[in-house]
């Protein structure tokens, strides 16, 4: 019974690995959407969405099983809850990647209003940052997971460095007003994305340490 207990849990990580690898990509692709201008590419990325709704109702299915079947314990019964927490904020990751690839599609409509250097750069750190977060939730590492929210501090300068930019564009031209308006929202996804990988880094701590660091950084 209890090797049976162990293998529910660890494909209950592989589970999580696979949704993370998931937001991982629809990241990576709603930027190149972005950048090459590909509206197929926004098109698959929204659609993908899908996916990641179905797999997050899956995980939650199947750790309330495991809470109401198994009756779990100390870390076990956290990493349950907090794999439920986790799964939510992936599904979320994906949220906000298609809303970029969305507002990539209809930035693909306009000329370009200028090369896109910080977006870039933020998704970069962004996508680090939730294949790292897993990395630590699989192989038990804390002080990776702390490692990981500091680097959320560079995808917020990075999000007001261009905000300030992009205002100074609507400023001086108001004909770039809906272009530079979309690009802010994305920069925003993208923080919102940091901060997801930042809850997920929140919940490893305390799964290992069972210390809660919420709003302690």
């Amino acid at each position: 019974m209890e090797l049976h207990f162990d293998q529910e849990l660890a494909q209950l990580k592989e589970k999580l690995l696979f949704m993370s690898s998931l937001t991982e990509q629809s990241v990576a692709q709603s930027l190149k959407a972005l950048i090459q201008r590909d509206d197929a590419l926004a098109k698959k990325v929204d659609a993908d969405d899908d996916v990641l709704d179905r797999l997050q109702v899956e995980v939650d299915e199947r750790c309330i099983r495991l809470l109401a079947l198994r009756q779990p314990l100390a870390r076990d019964l956290r990493l349950i809850t907090m794999a439920m927490k986790i799964s939510t904020d992936l599904e979320r990751i994906g949220d906000q990647a298609a809303n970029i690839a969305r507002r990539a599609a209809e930035l693909n409509k306009e000329p370009e209003l200028k090369p896109l250097v910080d977006i870039p750069r933020m998704a970069e750190i962004c996508q680090g940052m939730i294949r790292d977060v897993l990395d630590a939730f699989v192989y038990e590492k804390p002080d990776l997971a702390r490692q990981i929210i500091k680097r959320d501090e560079d995808v917020d300068r990075l999000n007001k460095q261009l905000q300030r930019e992009l205002t100074s564009f609507m400023i001086e031209d108001p004909a770039t007003i809906t272009r530079a308006l979309l690009l802010m929202r994305i920069a925003r996804n993208l923080e919102r994305i940091g901060d997801h990988a930042t809850n997920i880094a929140e919940e490893i701590v305390y799964l290992y340490e069972a210390l809660d660091i919420r709003h302690q950084h």
